[in-house]
């Protein structure tokens, strides 16, 4: 009984991590009015991986003569795994991350700024319904303000490729036709609080 007891504790020593995983919200997010949650988790003593995602869909009155009628429209998904490297350790002081991005998106009545578009150049008064994937590189820090609780900021920069369907007004429903765009920007911003899981 102890031979084996004594093997399973080899067995399962293997590296363990003061700070296995984070629980995380993307406060820039909340700003813009989009619920986002995200789960890092330690792949080593420098690694990590990063899931973040966020998800608007408080869509707008479509009667124009309603109360509660907006001209502009920013419903969308969005799904950013990141790889992160730690210069220090996982969890503490600055990284490096390289992330991945992918989501559906319906935007109206809204110019959005760094697109590199194919045709006519004014997204403020039509809406486009499609989805987006690319990628970038950020940098960030992590501060430890207590056994559970961080805060985190990150900026990164990266690609991203649109293709969608074109609407005639921002909130209504004629397809007038569709396309793509580039887009070349910030793709990462975030000010996280996060609640560490050990």
């Amino acid at each position: 009984m102890k031979k084996a007891f004594l093997l399973f504790c080899l067995l399962f020593s293997l590296p363990v991590f003061a700070q296995e995983f984070a629980l995380k919200n993307n406060l820039a997010y909340d700003a813009l009015r989009t619920p986002n949650l995200s789960l890092e988790f330690s792949l080593g003593k420098k690694w990590t991986l990063d899931t973040q995602t966020g998800m608007n869909f408080f869509f707008n009155e479509k009667d124009a003569t309603a109360d509660g009628y907006k001209t502009k429209k920013w419903s969308h998904w969005l799904v950013q795994p990141e790889v992160r490297y730690w210069t220090c350790e996982t969890f503490n002081g600055w990284f490096l991350g390289m992330h991945a991005l992918g989501g559906l998106m319906n935007v109206g009545g809204v110019d959005i700024p760094f697109i590199i578009q194919n045709k006519d150049g004014e997204m403020k008064n039509h809406r486009y319904e499609g989805y987006y994937v690319g990628g970038g590189i950020s940098a960030g820090y992590h501060w430890i303000l207590s056994n559970r609780i961080s805060l985190e900021a990150t900026l990164g920069v990266g690609y991203a490729r649109i293709g969608y369907d074109k609407f005639r007004c921002t909130n209504c429903g004629e397809k007038i036709g569709d396309g793509g765009a580039d887009y070349v920007g910030p793709t990462k911003a975030a000010i996280s609080i996060i609640y560490m899981i050990k």
